[in-house]
């Protein structure tokens, strides 16, 4: 199989070829830490991790980054609100952020650079730029001139002059070009450097580029996140690294589709967020639901559909886990199945052509679903317990994949002398010993 990625710098789907065999370099965008993330920002950890995680079951090294944007006016209001420090504020909302990425199933395992620790090698970057006459300093401030970009806008598909006219564009008067953007602000407040321009700190948009340059040294693999960042946070980096380190930033762009509610861009600023911490259930079920539409894709949310998602999903996991405990508790469990069932071989296949084909994760759930069925026509008649764990093993691959881990916990002697009781007493028709029976093996969380 070769894997093929829709590339949004080129708009093609492109046959994926790492610049180091073996290793994946990539890169995602990550949160200014000011608040609780919502569930329009959980969309691409999902995306990501899921990405990350498929080439790691490939065999793939991947090296892994996505920053924290620990400096910004959102954060200096924050703190004033607060009646805290910028760097308390940061670190409470990093915290909070890591932890609903481990409830989403999300590896925290990853490279977490911070803006403010980062600053010495961003004010290097900006000062790199201005040699070469790429950005210009104006009363403190430094901007970039997107005049010396020949291919600006080629990421987001935007023409110069359509941008110059175009009503988003930032009224300065002290900037050569109304596209000039900022690469650091002169100012007398919140968290601040000194550097050769004046005392200020760096703009939103060399952050992440610096980054990738110092961390990565070179064009990286990926560079992942949000469709809404594409114009102007991305294309800006692209114009950034193509001055300074004559390339586009990464070989493929990928962009997630955004998540919406109720048809309405979800946003903190227009107060229609859903956060995730306050999200309740299993979240697994969450992230069923975004992974069931393919991540380019537009997704609208719904409370009734996150319910269906999260009964699907805890239908999903109870098969699976019967699967395992009905073979733990026949002691025929066995630790690595050599997959050689025609059926089931079939179903890993399928997955698999799903995730190349610029992972799609619909197409794989499918190939998922499939099993079940196989797994479920397994637990109704008596089987062969290699065909079993075969069945057990393609299924842990597959949610491992997709960060969607059942818990399976190996039963003890207790639990297996109450499960023979139970099979016992429905043997001899003891119907009251078998509810008693029954009843203590849901308490436990086992049927």
């Amino acid at each position: 199989m070769t894997m093929k990625i829709f590339n949004s710098y080129t708009n093609a789907l492109e046959t994926f070829v790492p610049r180091h065999p073996g290793v994946v370099s990539m890169y995602v965008c990550g949160p200014t830490v000011y608040n609780y993330i919502h569930i329009g920002n959980a969309r691409p950890v999902v995306i990501f991790d899921t990405v990350r995680r498929y080439f790691t079951a490939k065999g793939n090294r991947v090296q892994f980054v996505s920053n924290f944007t620990d400096v910004d006016d959102k954060i200096i209001a924050k703190a004033k609100e607060q009646g805290k420090d910028e760097a308390t504020v940061s670190q409470f909302y990093i915290d909070a952020f890591l932890h609903d990425v481990e409830a989403l199933g999300s590896s925290v395992d990853y490279i977490q650079p911070r803006v403010t620790r980062y600053a010495d090698k961003i004010i290097d970057y900006i000062a790199d730029l201005v040699k070469t006459g790429d950005a210009y300093e104006i009363d403190g401030d430094v901007y970039f001139r997107v005049s010396k970009s020949a291919d600006y806008g080629r990421l987001s598909n935007r023409k110069l002059d359509d941008l110059i006219s175009g009503a988003r564009v930032e009224v300065n008067e002290k900037k050569e070009s109304p596209l000039d953007f900022t690469l650091w602000k002169k100012t007398a407040e919140g968290l601040r450097w000194d550097s050769p321009f004046s005392v200020g700190r760096p703009g939103w948009h060399t952050e992440c580029v610096a980054m990738i340059d110092d961390i990565f040294g070179e064009e990286i693999d990926i560079h992942g996140g949000g469709m809404d960042l594409m114009f102007p946070h991305h294309e800006n980096e692209i114009a950034q690294a193509c001055a300074h380190d004559h390339h586009r930033v990464a070989r493929y762009w990928m962009h997630n589709g955004r998540l919406d509610i109720g048809g309405e861009k979800m946003s903190k600023s227009l107060g229609n967020d859903i956060k995730v911490k306050d999200l309740e259930g299993d979240l697994r079920g969450f992230r069923l639901y975004l992974l069931a539409t393919h991540y380019r894709a537009p997704l609208s949310f719904s409370l009734e559909n996150l319910e269906s998602y999260q009964k699907d999903w805890s239908r999903d996991e109870k098969t699976v886990q019967t699967l395992f405990r009905t073979l733990d508790r026949n002691r025929t469990l066995t630790v690595h199945a050599v997959l050689s069932d025609p059926e089931i071989a079939a179903t890993l296949t399928q997955f698999d052509e799903a995730m190349e084909n610029d992972f799609n994760t619909p197409n794989a759930l499918t190939a998922f679903n499939a099993l079940l069925k196989i797994i479920n026509n397994l637990l109704r008649r008596p089987s062969e317990p290699t065909v079993m764990n075969q069945a057990l093993e393609a299924a842990r691959y597959m949610l491992g994949i997709l960060g969607l881990e059942p818990v399976l916990k190996p039963l003890d002697d207790e639990d297996r002398a109450l499960f023979v009781s139970w099979e016992d007493a429905r043997k001899t028709k003891d119907f009251a010993a078998a509810d008693r029976f029954r009843a203590e093996l849901v308490r436990r969380d086992l049927i």
